[in-house]
């Protein structure tokens, strides 16, 4: 779908309906939240084909002002099939509550909830609104299970479903006050609905047939019993030889995004004290991969040298044996978790987060500088969001909106942070 504009389906009372949701977007200094809708109606649709037939019409409604919009009548029909993720069975909220709380309907009620406040919010629905702030004890959902474990945290799943099921009739009645399907031309209708039957037509015969005997491997197409399954086992060996490499010798290479760019470092770890590739507190930071290995092959003049397995790392960068291997947990992404922590803690990607702290603490301490650690004190602002955010606990009292001076702080640990980092070629 074209830029942030996102095809959604809500299960409600009578039935399936389709819409389209534009999380946020930038106009000037204002940033705005929508879905496709007039004034007080939120536009729903029987068929993603009515949907599409619709957006044709480029008629006036609350999205016309997104950047976006004027590409929507140009898109392939089947663009406007909601995917898994973005089908949320409103109606059914209930029944999923009183679910045993595995990840899985866990992560599809938070999903929903997710979203049917978001309507709230942007609806302005009193009591869709309502039933949210004065319901704390829902965000317990976005922890995953960690509050539902054990026989006090099945109590607390009960607590919460017998909650929903006493409030949620308001919750559905009050979207479903609002939707509507406006007046439009129903003449394309129906060569919308061959176009989507095309695609998916095209989609089925794309994927492989159980009878076709083909194995899927590292996203190449492989018939079982060929020989080339044994190639891909001697990959796997690499690879596990390349992740024991830097296991063996301790160093972790690191991959940072920042606003200015992508990088890439090395990183260990000696008792709790980090040492990155650097000196004097600077980090030495690479935009590619191969300006790091010509940089280890040659180069002694780091902290990092003096970490007693790092000749093996040269000798390894030296021969043309040494790969960078960048794991998940060793990725930190710092754009936008300043205008995430200014939405609030419920919006905010506590992995992310958490991560980003880890990053920003290791190298103010590689620096010998305190002002990390004081800046995300229990007793700052920032530093109680935060903990909020990351530890999350119902049973604690939520930081309070604005927050715009947390964000600004945050702002200002990222800026010192990339002031630390010195890019090399």
């Amino acid at each position: 779908m074209a830029g942030d504009i996102i095809p959604i389906e809500l299960g409600l009372t009578d039935g399936n309906v389709f819409t389209l949701w534009a999380p946020r977007w930038r106009d000037g200094d204002d940033e705005w939240q929508a879905f496709l809708g007039l004034d007080e109606d939120l536009y729903t649709f029987g068929s993603v084909a009515e949907l599409v037939t619709y957006v044709r019409t480029d008629a006036e409604n609350d999205l016309s002002d997104h950047p976006a919009w004027p590409t929507l009548p140009k898109l392939a029909a089947g663009e406007f099939v909601p995917t898994e993720e973005h089908s949320y069975d409103v109606i059914g909220v209930p029944e999923l509550a009183a679910e045993d709380p595995t990840p899985e309907v866990i992560a599809e009620l938070e999903d929903v909830l997710d979203i049917v406040r978001t309507i709230g919010e942007v609806c302005e629905l009193t009591a869709v609104t309502k039933f949210f702030n004065g319901n704390p004890i829902l965000g317990a959902v976005t922890a995953g299970t960690r509050n539902f474990t054990g026989r006090e945290g099945q109590d607390f799943w009960v607590r919460i479903g017998r909650l929903i099921d006493k409030s949620w009739d308001d919750v559905v009645d009050a979207i479903e006050g609002i939707a509507s399907t406006p007046e439009f031309d129903h003449s394309g209708v129906e060569e919308a609905q061959e176009e989507i039957d095309a695609a998916a037509s095209a989609e089925d015969e794309d994927e492989p047939t159980d009878d076709d005997d083909v194995e899927i491997v590292s996203g190449a197409a492989v018939v079982a019993g060929d020989d080339e399954s044994d190639d891909d086992d001697d990959d796997d060996d690499d690879i596990a030889d390349e992740d024991d490499f830097w296991t063996e010798v301790g160093i972790d290479p690191v991959r940072i995004v920042t606003s200015a760019g992508e990088y890439v470092t090395l990183r260990c770890y000696l008792g709790d004290d980090p040492v990155f590739l650097g000196r004097d507190g600077k980090i030495f930071v690479f935009s590619s991969d191969r300006a790091l290995l010509r940089y280890l092959a040659d180069a002694t003049d780091h902290d990092l040298a003096e970490v007693s397995t790092y000749p093996e790392v040269q000798t390894a960068a030296t021969d043309g044996s040494l790969e960078i291997d960048v794991y998940d947990d060793n990725v930190y992404v710092l754009p936008g978790i300043s205008e995430d922590i200014a939405d609030g803690p419920r919006r905010m990607d506590r992995h992310q987060l958490e991560l980003a702290v880890e990053l920003l603490t290791d190298a103010a301490d590689f620096a010998d500088d305190d002002s990390v650690s004081e800046a995300l004190g229990s007793t700052t602002p920032l530093g109680w969001f935060v903990d909020y955010a990351v530890n999350f606990d119902p049973k604690r009292l939520a930081p309070s909106p604005p927050f715009d001076n947390e964000a600004d702080a945050w702002k200002a640990l990222e800026h010192d942070f990339e002031e630390r980092l010195q890019v090399r070629s």
